[in-house]
């Protein structure tokens, strides 16, 4: 569990920054440049994000039951990520509905991503991996409605249909081929 929790440390700290120290970051960027900044937030990020992976994967080696969640939360689950899939998509794809309503539809996707997947999970383990996910999307959302939106152009449909249909294939993939690869676990 110590690799994990100093993979999410660092992932999740980095990830922090802006809600912390928006201001240090900011002087940071201007001092380094953008794409400097850009390549060591995404250097330490990828680090992190491996410890944790790894860590929670040597975790579920020996786990330790905090309760058994019913079997039938797992199809919760996979309704839960139908929105969190088509969420996360439309934190790219230009010009959609969601996006401009939302704001922050990806801290949103995270949200829903940790708390689906802490009803099905009862190991002290996936508690604290998805717990931590979800408390930083708390905060993180919370940061960023203080801050003022940026401009957009204004949403089309053609925005929004791309973006329900790619996040909906993304999701076929994922659930029903990727999984099991990325997880090592199936989804049911």
């Amino acid at each position: 569990m110590t690799v994990m929790l100093l993979g999410l440390l660092i992932f999740l700290g980095v990830h922090s920054v802006r809600i912390l120290a928006d201001d240090w970051r900011t002087a940071q960027i201007e001092r380094m440049g953008v794409l400097p900044w850009k390549a060591a937030y995404s250097v330490v990020s990828i680090i992190g994000l491996a410890l944790a992976i790894w860590g929670y994967g040597q975790m579920r080696l020996d786990p330790v039951w905090v309760w058994q969640p019913p079997v039938g939360l797992r199809h919760a689950v996979s309704l839960l990520m139908i929105p969190a899939f088509v969420l996360l998509v439309a934190a790219y794809v230009p010009r959609n509905h969601l996006k401009a309503k939302l704001g922050h539809p990806m801290i949103i996707a995270v949200k829903l991503w940790a708390f689906a997947h802490l009803l099905a999970n009862g190991r002290l383990g996936d508690i604290v991996f998805f717990g931590a996910f979800l408390l930083w999307a708390v905060f993180d959302f919370r940061a960023a409605r203080r801050r003022p939106r940026p401009e957009s152009t204004a949403p089309g449909m053609a925005g929004t249909v791309a973006t329900v249909v790619i996040g909906l294939v993304a999701y076929y993939l994922f659930a029903f081929h990727l999984h099991v690869w990325v997880t090592g676990v199936p989804v049911m």
